[in-house]
């Protein structure tokens, strides 16, 4: 029989081989992990879920805000009334794209990585492989300039609505301006093309502008416009990442699939 005190120490280097072997498995583990895809998909959930959330209730505000002052006849923005309502069902139809999707390339992630690290032993792909991970490839570079011009038309109503507060802004200034009666500075919302030039009253001028702005509607609308806006950049910049990580991925699996690539170097 064995003496205790040897016994005792190797059933401690068991236990140290275990922890090691433990060890070395969560640092593999963790060099799966794709991170660059991981951060993306994090800041697009984040984006996609401020677009969407931010910019239903913006638009709502908004048709209420011009049935109250703008365009109290009905007719007058029946068509923008039903552009707005089809564009809220768009809406909740990119949050759920959005949401599968981000699961999906968090996935391709996870395989490329693990291919292009030999997590698993040798290296190993399939033309049907590469062949999914360059069509993810193209798809998320589409997206990225769809992206960009949903980017660019989210501004608009910020713009517009930065233009109504900085007159009521003016309207402040000058009320105690005698030469310049606050009657005079008005906002004609035909002119942005939104409703009709028949649509009555069509603009609002002085006090009547001044009361617009002081209302809930156009106090929350101006800012949930502002958050969508930045939702819709912060899913561009999420896109442009996944476009890099998958574009490296691809080019890696493409490279190491062939069979000189070890005399490329």
């Amino acid at each position: 029989m064995k003496p205790a005190m040897e016994t005792a120490a190797e059933e401690n280097a068991e236990q140290s081989q275990e922890k090691k072997g433990c060890f070395e498995c969560c640092i593999k583990c963790l060099g799966g992990v794709p991170y660059a895809s991981l951060v993306a998909t994090i800041l697009c959930f984040s984006g996609v879920a401020l677009f969407c959330g931010c910019g239903h209730v913006a638009l709502t505000g908004t048709v209420s805000i011009l049935e109250q002052h703008f365009s109290t006849t009905p007719t007058d923005h029946a068509l923008l009334s039903e552009v707005i309502q089809l564009m809220q069902y768009v809406i909740y139809g990119i949050a759920s794209f959005f949401f599968l999707y981000g699961i999906i390339l968090l996935a391709e992630g996870f395989y490329t990585t693990s291919a292009v690290k030999e997590l698993h032993g040798e290296f190993k792909t399939t033309a049907c492989g590469r062949c999914i991970s360059g069509m993810f490839v193209f798809l998320t570079y589409v997206l990225g300039v769809a992206w960009l011009g949903v980017f660019g038309f989210s501004a608009v109503p910020v713009f517009m609505f930065y233009n109504i507060w900085s007159t009521c802004e003016v309207i402040k200034s000058y009320q105690a301006n005698v030469t310049v009666p606050g009657d005079q500075i008005c906002v004609d919302i035909r002119q942005y093309g939104i409703i009709p030039w028949n649509a009555v009253p069509g603009r609002a001028c002085g006090p009547i502008l001044e009361n617009i702005c002081n209302t809930n509607e156009f106090y929350m609308s101006y800012h949930l416009f502002i958050v969508a806006c930045a939702g819709a950049g912060a899913t561009v910049i999420a896109l442009l990442i996944y476009m890099m990580a998958t574009t490296y991925n691809y080019a890696v699996l493409k490279f190491k699939s062939r069979e000189d690539c070890c005399t490329k170097f």
